[in-house]
Protein backbone atom coordinates (compact mmCIF):
# COMPACT_ATOMS: atom_id res chain seq x y z
CA UNK A 1 0.00 0.00 0.00
CA UNK A 2 1.45 3.56 -1.49
CA UNK A 3 2.20 5.69 1.71
CA UNK A 4 0.58 9.65 1.69
CA UNK A 5 1.66 12.17 3.93
CA UNK A 6 -1.21 15.51 3.18
CA UNK A 7 -0.39 18.69 5.08
CA UNK A 8 -2.94 20.69 6.33
CA UNK A 9 -5.42 18.10 6.40
CA UNK A 10 -7.67 19.07 9.00
CA UNK A 11 -9.83 21.28 7.02
CA UNK A 12 -10.91 22.06 3.43
CA UNK A 13 -8.95 21.22 0.45
CA UNK A 14 -6.45 19.20 2.30
CA UNK A 15 -9.23 17.37 4.48
CA UNK A 16 -10.85 16.38 0.96
CA UNK A 17 -7.48 15.19 -0.65
CA UNK A 18 -6.96 12.96 2.55
CA UNK A 19 -10.14 11.55 2.49
CA UNK A 20 -9.97 10.88 -1.32
CA UNK A 21 -6.61 8.75 -1.13
CA UNK A 22 -8.09 7.27 1.72
CA UNK A 23 -10.81 5.86 -0.36
CA UNK A 24 -8.51 5.42 -3.38
CA UNK A 25 -6.72 2.81 -1.08
CA UNK A 26 -3.44 4.73 0.20
CA UNK A 27 -1.92 4.76 3.84
CA UNK A 28 -2.87 8.63 4.29
CA UNK A 29 -1.46 10.25 7.36
CA UNK A 30 -2.95 13.73 7.79
CA UNK A 31 -0.53 16.48 9.20
CA UNK A 32 -2.14 19.42 10.99
CA UNK A 33 -0.93 21.73 13.41
CA UNK A 34 -3.71 21.36 16.07
CA UNK A 35 -4.64 17.68 16.63
CA UNK A 36 -7.54 19.01 18.38
CA UNK A 37 -9.25 20.27 14.95
CA UNK A 38 -8.74 16.84 13.05
CA UNK A 39 -12.36 15.71 14.77
CA UNK A 40 -14.08 16.34 11.52
CA UNK A 41 -11.59 14.87 9.84
CA UNK A 42 -12.02 11.75 11.89
CA UNK A 43 -15.73 12.04 11.53
CA UNK A 44 -15.82 12.11 7.72
CA UNK A 45 -13.04 9.09 7.64
CA UNK A 46 -15.50 7.32 9.33
CA UNK A 47 -18.05 7.52 7.92
CA UNK A 48 -16.41 6.90 4.36
CA UNK A 49 -15.30 3.50 6.05
CA UNK A 50 -11.55 4.43 5.51
CA UNK A 51 -9.00 5.60 7.96
CA UNK A 52 -6.73 8.89 8.03
CA UNK A 53 -3.77 8.73 10.70
CA UNK A 54 -4.00 12.30 11.87
CA UNK A 55 -0.12 13.66 12.55
CA UNK A 56 0.54 16.69 14.60
CA UNK A 57 2.94 18.87 12.27
CA UNK A 58 3.53 22.10 11.93
CA UNK A 59 5.10 23.22 8.27
CA UNK A 60 6.69 26.59 9.68
CA UNK A 61 8.86 24.05 12.54
CA UNK A 62 11.83 22.66 11.78
CA UNK A 63 11.51 20.29 14.69
CA UNK A 64 7.78 19.20 14.03
CA UNK A 65 8.17 18.56 10.21
CA UNK A 66 11.51 16.09 10.99
CA UNK A 67 9.23 14.40 13.94
CA UNK A 68 6.30 13.97 11.96
CA UNK A 69 8.10 12.55 8.91
CA UNK A 70 10.27 10.33 11.62
CA UNK A 71 7.21 8.67 13.05
CA UNK A 72 5.64 8.09 9.20
CA UNK A 73 8.72 6.38 8.57
CA UNK A 74 8.80 4.78 11.39
CA UNK A 75 5.33 2.87 11.13
CA UNK A 76 5.05 2.66 7.70
CA UNK A 77 8.49 2.64 6.39
CA UNK A 78 8.36 5.29 3.56
CA UNK A 79 6.40 8.34 2.06
CA UNK A 80 5.83 7.62 -1.65
CA UNK A 81 3.78 11.02 -2.41
CA UNK A 82 3.81 14.58 -0.23
CA UNK A 83 1.02 16.81 -0.60
CA UNK A 84 2.23 19.69 -0.03
CA UNK A 85 -1.32 21.89 0.71
CA UNK A 86 -1.08 23.43 4.34
CA UNK A 87 -1.29 27.50 3.47
CA UNK A 88 -2.49 30.65 4.50
CA UNK A 89 -3.91 33.52 2.91
CA UNK A 90 -2.74 37.21 2.83
CA UNK A 91 -4.75 40.69 2.06
CA UNK A 92 -2.72 43.01 1.43
CA UNK A 93 -1.65 45.91 -1.72
CA UNK A 94 2.18 46.69 -1.71
CA UNK A 95 1.97 49.54 -0.27
CA UNK A 96 0.40 48.67 2.81
CA UNK A 97 1.69 45.36 3.69
CA UNK A 98 3.23 45.29 7.44
CA UNK A 99 6.29 43.04 6.46
CA UNK A 100 7.26 41.40 9.67
CA UNK A 101 3.48 39.88 9.79
CA UNK A 102 3.23 38.94 6.17
CA UNK A 103 6.47 36.81 6.42
CA UNK A 104 3.99 34.62 7.82
CA UNK A 105 2.83 33.71 4.54
CA UNK A 106 5.94 32.78 2.92
CA UNK A 107 7.04 31.16 5.82
CA UNK A 108 3.95 28.59 5.25
CA UNK A 109 3.35 28.65 1.84
CA UNK A 110 7.39 28.63 0.67
CA UNK A 111 9.51 27.15 3.12
CA UNK A 112 7.05 24.80 4.86
CA UNK A 113 7.32 23.21 1.93
CA UNK A 114 11.04 23.22 1.47
CA UNK A 115 10.81 22.03 4.93
CA UNK A 116 8.51 18.64 4.45
CA UNK A 117 10.22 18.24 0.88
CA UNK A 118 13.73 18.18 2.71
CA UNK A 119 12.30 15.16 5.06
CA UNK A 120 11.29 12.88 2.33
CA UNK A 121 12.93 13.58 -0.79
CA UNK A 122 15.90 11.17 0.42
CA UNK A 123 13.50 8.43 0.90
CA UNK A 124 12.21 8.96 -2.29
CA UNK A 125 15.83 9.42 -4.09
CA UNK A 126 16.90 6.06 -2.81
CA UNK A 127 13.80 4.62 -3.91
CA UNK A 128 13.75 5.86 -7.54
CA UNK A 129 10.26 6.75 -6.88
CA UNK A 130 8.11 9.17 -5.62
CA UNK A 131 5.23 12.07 -6.24
CA UNK A 132 5.24 15.42 -4.84
CA UNK A 133 1.71 17.02 -5.38
CA UNK A 134 2.21 20.96 -4.26
CA UNK A 135 -1.27 22.87 -4.43
CA UNK A 136 -0.67 26.49 -5.73
CA UNK A 137 -3.38 28.69 -6.88
CA UNK A 138 -4.26 30.60 -10.08
CA UNK A 139 -2.63 33.11 -7.43
CA UNK A 140 0.39 31.70 -8.68
CA UNK A 141 0.05 32.18 -12.21
CA UNK A 142 -1.42 35.68 -12.48
CA UNK A 143 -0.63 38.69 -9.72
CA UNK A 144 -4.15 38.60 -7.75
CA UNK A 145 -4.99 42.01 -7.04
CA UNK A 146 -5.08 43.33 -3.23
CA UNK A 147 -2.85 40.28 -2.47
CA UNK A 148 0.44 40.77 -3.03
CA UNK A 149 2.19 38.60 -0.05
CA UNK A 150 -0.04 35.70 -1.35
CA UNK A 151 0.62 35.66 -4.57
CA UNK A 152 3.78 36.46 -4.38
CA UNK A 153 4.50 33.32 -2.11
CA UNK A 154 2.42 31.16 -4.97
CA UNK A 155 4.24 32.78 -7.51
CA UNK A 156 7.78 31.46 -5.61
CA UNK A 157 5.81 28.21 -5.68
CA UNK A 158 5.28 28.10 -8.94
CA UNK A 159 9.26 28.34 -9.53
CA UNK A 160 10.43 25.89 -6.50
CA UNK A 161 7.86 23.35 -8.48
CA UNK A 162 9.48 24.40 -12.19
CA UNK A 163 12.88 23.77 -10.51
CA UNK A 164 12.23 20.42 -8.40
CA UNK A 165 10.74 18.65 -11.02
CA UNK A 166 13.92 19.21 -13.20
CA UNK A 167 16.15 18.39 -9.98
CA UNK A 168 14.44 15.20 -9.27
CA UNK A 169 13.41 13.81 -12.77
CA UNK A 170 16.57 12.17 -13.15
CA UNK A 171 15.76 9.87 -9.50
CA UNK A 172 12.25 8.50 -11.12
CA UNK A 173 10.46 11.63 -8.59
CA UNK A 174 7.20 13.38 -10.07
CA UNK A 175 5.83 16.88 -9.55
CA UNK A 176 2.97 17.96 -9.66
CA UNK A 177 1.10 21.62 -9.20
CA UNK A 178 -2.07 21.93 -8.75
CA UNK A 179 -3.65 25.31 -9.40
CA UNK A 180 -7.19 26.30 -7.87
CA UNK A 181 -9.12 28.79 -8.24
CA UNK A 182 -11.50 29.91 -6.16
CA UNK A 183 -13.41 26.58 -3.90
CA UNK A 184 -15.18 27.11 -0.81
CA UNK A 185 -13.15 26.53 1.49
CA UNK A 186 -12.46 28.12 5.42
CA UNK A 187 -8.81 29.79 4.17
CA UNK A 188 -11.15 32.77 3.12
CA UNK A 189 -12.69 33.93 5.91
CA UNK A 190 -9.52 33.27 7.52
CA UNK A 191 -7.11 35.78 5.78
CA UNK A 192 -5.82 38.63 7.47
CA UNK A 193 -8.29 41.63 6.90
CA UNK A 194 -6.61 44.40 4.42
CA UNK A 195 -5.24 47.37 7.05
CA UNK A 196 -7.59 50.49 6.77
CA UNK A 197 -7.64 53.45 6.63
CA UNK A 198 -5.99 53.08 2.76
CA UNK A 199 -5.54 54.56 -0.60
CA UNK A 200 -6.37 51.18 -1.81
CA UNK A 201 -9.85 50.35 -1.31
CA UNK A 202 -11.09 50.64 -4.95
CA UNK A 203 -8.38 47.45 -4.82
CA UNK A 204 -9.28 45.44 -2.55
CA UNK A 205 -13.14 45.75 -3.29
CA UNK A 206 -12.38 44.21 -6.53
CA UNK A 207 -10.51 41.57 -5.03
CA UNK A 208 -13.68 40.90 -2.32
CA UNK A 209 -16.30 40.87 -5.61
CA UNK A 210 -14.20 38.74 -7.10
CA UNK A 211 -13.83 36.17 -4.50
CA UNK A 212 -17.33 36.54 -4.07
CA UNK A 213 -18.23 35.63 -7.73
CA UNK A 214 -16.20 32.21 -6.63
CA UNK A 215 -18.03 31.78 -3.82
CA UNK A 216 -21.04 31.47 -5.37
CA UNK A 217 -20.27 28.92 -7.93
CA UNK A 218 -19.82 26.97 -4.90
CA UNK A 219 -17.03 24.64 -5.86
CA UNK A 220 -16.00 22.40 -3.53
CA UNK A 221 -12.78 21.04 -2.15
CA UNK A 222 -13.60 17.17 -3.37
CA UNK A 223 -13.28 19.02 -7.29
CA UNK A 224 -9.60 19.92 -6.51
CA UNK A 225 -9.34 16.61 -3.89
CA UNK A 226 -10.40 14.41 -7.95
CA UNK A 227 -7.68 16.54 -9.32
CA UNK A 228 -5.01 15.53 -7.67
CA UNK A 229 -6.00 12.08 -7.39
CA UNK A 230 -5.78 12.56 -11.42
CA UNK A 231 -2.57 13.61 -11.28
CA UNK A 232 -1.51 11.05 -9.33
CA UNK A 233 -2.93 7.61 -11.27
CA UNK A 234 -2.43 9.42 -14.70
CA UNK A 235 -0.32 7.30 -16.86
CA UNK A 236 0.38 10.95 -18.81
CA UNK A 237 1.89 13.13 -16.56
CA UNK A 238 1.58 16.93 -16.57
CA UNK A 239 3.09 19.53 -14.57
CA UNK A 240 0.66 21.93 -14.19
CA UNK A 241 -3.38 21.34 -13.31
CA UNK A 242 -5.67 24.58 -13.03
CA UNK A 243 -8.83 23.78 -11.23
CA UNK A 244 -12.22 24.98 -9.62
CA UNK A 245 -13.80 28.38 -10.51
CA UNK A 246 -11.73 30.48 -12.55
CA UNK A 247 -8.57 28.43 -12.51
CA UNK A 248 -8.20 27.07 -16.29
CA UNK A 249 -9.94 31.26 -17.43
CA UNK A 250 -7.46 33.24 -16.05
CA UNK A 251 -4.77 31.35 -16.66
CA UNK A 252 -5.81 31.44 -20.64
CA UNK A 253 -6.44 35.12 -20.04
CA UNK A 254 -3.64 36.25 -18.75
CA UNK A 255 -1.58 34.34 -20.87
CA UNK A 256 -3.58 35.72 -24.25
CA UNK A 257 -3.06 39.23 -22.92
CA UNK A 258 -0.45 41.68 -23.33
CA UNK A 259 1.32 43.39 -20.13
CA UNK A 260 -0.26 46.67 -21.35
CA UNK A 261 -3.70 45.37 -21.38
CA UNK A 262 -3.10 44.07 -17.51
CA UNK A 263 -1.96 46.97 -16.61
CA UNK A 264 -4.88 48.94 -18.34
CA UNK A 265 -7.23 46.74 -16.24
CA UNK A 266 -5.81 47.90 -12.76
CA UNK A 267 -6.30 51.20 -14.20
CA UNK A 268 -9.90 50.54 -14.07
CA UNK A 269 -10.35 49.77 -10.78
CA UNK A 270 -12.17 52.92 -9.51
CA UNK A 271 -14.79 52.34 -12.26
CA UNK A 272 -16.23 49.19 -10.83
CA UNK A 273 -18.90 48.72 -14.22
CA UNK A 274 -15.68 49.61 -16.22
CA UNK A 275 -13.62 47.07 -14.62
CA UNK A 276 -16.18 44.65 -14.27
CA UNK A 277 -17.10 44.69 -17.76
CA UNK A 278 -13.36 44.32 -19.09
CA UNK A 279 -12.57 41.69 -16.65
CA UNK A 280 -15.62 40.07 -18.33
CA UNK A 281 -13.94 40.27 -22.11
CA UNK A 282 -10.69 39.50 -20.95
CA UNK A 283 -11.23 35.68 -19.08
CA UNK A 284 -15.10 35.15 -19.44
CA UNK A 285 -15.82 35.37 -15.90
CA UNK A 286 -18.50 37.40 -14.72
CA UNK A 287 -17.35 39.34 -11.28
CA UNK A 288 -20.51 41.95 -10.93
CA UNK A 289 -21.08 41.46 -7.49
CA UNK A 290 -22.00 44.37 -5.80
CA UNK A 291 -20.87 44.43 -2.07
CA UNK A 292 -22.57 46.88 -0.95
Amino acid sequence: MSVAVVTGANSGIGRAVALRLAVDGYDVYGGMRDLGRGSKLATMAAEAGVEVHPLQLDVTDDGSVTTAIDEILEAAGRVDVLVNNAGIGWNSTTEDIDIDAAKLAFETNYWGVIRCLQAVLPGMRERGDGHVVNISSIAGRIAAIGQVPYSGSKWALEALSEGLAQEVAPFGIQVSVIEPGVTRTAILPKNPDYPTPTAYEDQYARMLEFYAAGIMAEVQPDVVAAVVAEALSTDEHKLRWPCAWGGAELIAGREAMTDEEWIGLGALAPDAAAYRARFRELFGLDVDIDLG
